[in-house]
């Protein structure tokens, strides 16, 4: 029974940066099974590693998906799971926090959903635009959706700020969702902060076109230790290219892509 129309070409990398002592990035990419993600141990933290391993060694183990609600309500499931991990290491360890951040690309059937917890991002490169998906869940983004500080302040403000929602840090996890309608060339970027802190929306977006996806990740990795590497760095770039092929949909509901067809 086919399950999709289309295929992706996608693109991954990962690096310790040039100031931490450990890597505690993870990603997954599973095109045959319409997954991809990228998780952020949070640092200063006990195991940040061991936590966002566990998250996405959870999303590893989704078979191939029955039908667009099988696909979420695996990955969601998989989620939940590993957070009830985290957990009970976290309370054999003595309460100490094991977080992550986790930032998931589902696609099915022509249509795609993105969810995530924290600040690692998604953003998709539309036409001539880019637009950031997900929202931050950090202190100085309340700050801003709040009417506390201006976008021109946000941009400058010291990094570092809270996170606000991670899997591991409390019993239910939480996670946002957005969905909508695949279009020809849409190309996905899943990051963790250490690539924003560094390189802006418009840098991402020139490369993203410019480049084919392996090429633009090594080409944001590339920039981003050049002028500092201040922590660790994932990037995975998923194009999509319509076509018959085995992969994932999801019912979707209208995303906001402010200026991507512009």
């Amino acid at each position: 029974m086919p399950i999709a129309q289309g295929t992706f070409e996608t693109g991954a990398v990962t690096h310790i940066g040039k100031v931490r002592r450990r890597n505690e990035d993870a990603y997954l990419v599973r095109p045959e099974a319409g997954i991809w993600a990228v998780a952020d141990g949070m640092g200063g933290h006990d195991s940040g590693d061991l936590a966002s391993r566990t998250v996405i060694d959870a999303l590893r183990a989704i078979e191939h998906p029955l039908s667009a609600e099988d696909l979420l309500d695996r990955c969601e499931s998989q989620v939940v799971s590993a957070n009830c991990v985290l957990r009970s290491i976290s309370r054999e360890r003595g309460g100490v926090i094991i977080g992550t951040t986790i930032a998931i690309l589902l696609a099915y059937d022509g249509h795609y959903a993105c969810l995530w917890a924290g600040d690692s991002r998604i953003y998709v490169v539309r036409g001539n635009g880019i637009v950031q998906l997900s929202r931050d869940h950090t202190e100085v983004q309340e700050l801003l959706s709040n009417g506390v500080i201006t976008p021109q302040e946000e941009r400058t403000w010291p990094r570092g700020n809270a996170i606000t929602r991670a899997i591991g840090v409390s019993d239910l996890p939480e996670l946002d969702m957005i969905s909508g309608q695949l279009a020809p060339g849409d190309t996905f970027v899943l990051c963790s902060d250490g690539l924003y802190q560094h390189i802006p929306d418009e840098e991402i977006l020139a490369c993203v076109r410019a480049l084919p996806p392996q090429g633009a990740c090594d080409r944001l990795l590339y920039l981003t230790l050049e002028r500092g590497g201040a922590d660790n760095v994932t990037v995975v770039v998923a194009r999509y290219r319509p076509g018959p092929a085995r992969f994932a949909g999801l019912t979707p509901e209208p995303a906001n892509l402010r200026g991507a067809d512009e």
